[in-house]
């Protein structure tokens, strides 16, 4: 299969993506992800270890000029002086500022002095989605992009680097807000593949979308009322939607995918990890594009 056929022309792989089976049991409907009750990513604690933090304004101002690598900043919204001038350096990088109380800020210091404001530093720098598409592109290959709707458990979204990095992915997109970054956590949880894999941060997941339909990409999502994905083809340019761990795909992106897919479940539990699922359907779609 050319990179050209299925990169440039959505519509030329319009037929193989239909059912192989018309009608599908649903007897067994499951989510392919897990719906814990458990609130995820509440402490932060654990984020913060081996350096991943800067406490006080000084350090995060001269940080900021220095061009060091920073995934998000915290300051105490109730706080003012040079604050103001870290928010406006913060926000001139596109760096995410998360407004807390002091108490957050003094879990999240551990005892040390942090001044009103932490920033967190990034395991590694995000990529524009063009990025991505150029890197298939030299490849001559499809691309093959994971989009993380929500995912907020940094180990989780570390796993599924991981996986992306393994079965092949050219990169992954999460959104600014709601979602686990770039962070130590998940450097470490990705076993190192979040240095080796582009990640893409963006403001609206929906017009990420767009851009990669624009683009020839055709967007398969994940849904309990889905195909059994044993019945789709994955052949051609592919952008697989991971949806949160709690809530599965936000409605609006439900209904941008071209394709939504189920996992089929024979036990009596009805969900998976959402890492877990997501490391299936990527060696699914690896399984399409190559002999293994």
């Amino acid at each position: 299969m050319s990179f050209d056929k299925g990169y440039n022309n959505r519509k030329s792989y319009g037929k193989k993506h239909h059912n192989k089976k018309d009608n599908l049991s649903e007897s067994k409907r499951s989510s392919d992800f897990q719906k814990t009750a458990d609130s995820v990513y509440n402490n932060e604690n654990s984020d913060f270890t081996d350096g991943s933090i800067i406490l006080g304004r000084n350090p995060v101002i001269e940080s900021l000029k220095a061009g060091k690598l920073i995934d998000s900043i915290y300051v105490n919204k109730e706080a003012g002086g040079s604050i103001s001038l870290i928010c406006r350096l913060a926000k001139e990088k596109g760096i995410v500022i998360k407004q807390v109380n002091e108490q957050k800020l003094n879990k999240m210091a551990n005892g040390g002095s942090h001044q009103g404001v932490i920033a967190m530093t990034a395991c590694a720098e995000y990529v524009d989605i063009q990025d991505i598409l150029d890197i298939a592109k030299e490849k001559n290959e499809p691309p093959f992009i994971i989009i993380c709707d929500e995912i907020e458990d940094p180990h989780n979204l570390g796993a599924i680097i991981r996986t992306a990095e393994a079965s092949g992915a050219h990169g992954v997109i999460i959104p600014k807000r709601r979602s686990a970054s770039l962070n130590h956590t998940v450097y470490k949880t990705s076993a190192g593949a979040a240095a080796w894999v582009p990640v893409a941060r963006v403001s609206n997941l929906s017009r990420a979308v767009d851009t990669l339909k624009e683009n020839g990409v055709w967007i398969y999502g994940t849904d309990s009322n889905g195909e059994d994905y044993n019945n789709v083809s994955f052949d051609g340019a592919v952008g697989l939607v991971i949806g949160s761990e709690g809530f599965g795909m936000s409605r609006l992106l439900k209904e941008k995918c071209d394709f939504l897919l189920r996992l089929p479940m024979v036990g009596k539990i009805t969900s998976l990890n959402a890492s877990v699922a997501g490391g299936i359907f990527m060696y699914e779609i690896l399984k399409s594009r190559t002999v293994l």
